[in-house]
């Protein structure tokens, strides 16, 4: 439980990082993988473990759940630019209910009387987190609701290509599976810092401090972590424990930034906060049934 909670504390801080760095949106996202790749490349060297044990078939999965992680920091990273660390974790934690979707849409599941109920109460939130003044807010605020919805529905689609990997047998370790995502994605980033004419120069050394800790804290730390306590824990207790993220990136916000919230924001970010669990309780419920 206190690797849980500590890796679900680090991972909040992801937002904060983007926010501290003087580099494009791409540019940190790239560097955030990048970082943590070479990082697990090492662990794995000193575990004396090897990429070659991976599947041919369970790479290419790999290189899709890589794509989709991409868009995903592609869009968010943008996002928080736009509405903060705390409204862009919020709202990308809404890969919740774009899971359920997918379910009943392609695997023919059925929502349960919570799971509504879930979806409901993630519509009021949303609905007083950044709609009751939605027509007095700036077009860069709305543009930047938006890319976190989008970054949502590319983390559902990261999980899914990631869960198939592993239940498809990778041939290695959580390790070489995470080390393959980061470095393939970090190679699609590379990429799309090409077309955006942005440059892989690092501003100052306070910079690339943030960089590198952004690679350690969340990309390695914090999920190595989680992954070796999730199977130590029940599936609801996990569910709640990584509520943490979501609730400490607002605290950040306001800490780091001084961000100010409205009691109406605050109570939507509740409401939110407590439909993300219910709609993360009945999906861990289900996985650990079917497993």
């Amino acid at each position: 439980m206190l690797q849980l909670v500590l890796g679900a504390v680090m991972i909040s801080f992801s937002a904060v990082f983007v926010k501290l760095v003087h580099v494009p949106p791409t540019v940190s996202g790239f560097y955030r993988v990048f970082f943590g790749g070479l990082i697990l490349l090492g662990v794995m060297l000193f575990r004396r473990e090897s990429l070659a044990t991976l599947k041919p078939r369970a790479i290419l999965v790999l290189c899709l759940a890589a794509l989709f992680f991409a868009l995903d920091l592609f869009f968010w990273h943008r996002s928080i630019l736009y509405v903060g660390p705390g409204v862009a974790t919020l709202l990308a934690n809404f890969q919740v209910f774009v899971l359920a979707a997918v379910g009943v849409l392609f695997l023919h599941e059925r929502l349960t009387i919570p799971q509504w109920l879930a979806i409901l109460l993630a519509m009021a939130g949303l609905v007083l987190l950044v709609g009751a003044d939605w027509s007095h807010l700036p077009p860069l605020y709305h543009r930047g609701v938006i890319l976190a919805l989008i970054s949502a529905v590319c983390y559902a689609g990261y999980l899914l290509a990631l869960r198939s990997s592993r239940s498809s047998g990778t041939g290695g370790s959580s390790y070489a599976a995470i080390t393959v995502v980061s470095l393939a994605t970090a190679a699609m980033l590379a990429l799309s810092m090409l077309a955006e004419g942005a440059s892989f120069d690092i501003p100052s050394w306070t910079d690339g401090f943030w960089l590198v800790l952004y690679g350690l804290v969340p990309q390695v730390l914090g999920w190595v972590m989680i992954s070796n306590s999730m199977s130590k824990v029940g599936a609801s207790q996990v569910g709640l424990v990584l509520l943490l993220q979501p609730a400490c990136a607002f605290i950040w916000d306001g800490v780091f930034f001084g961000r100010r919230f409205t009691a109406v924001e605050l109570t939507g970010a509740a409401i939110t906060l407590v439909a993300i669990y219910l709609g993360t309780l009945r999906a861990t419920r289900r996985t650990k049934e079917s497993s």
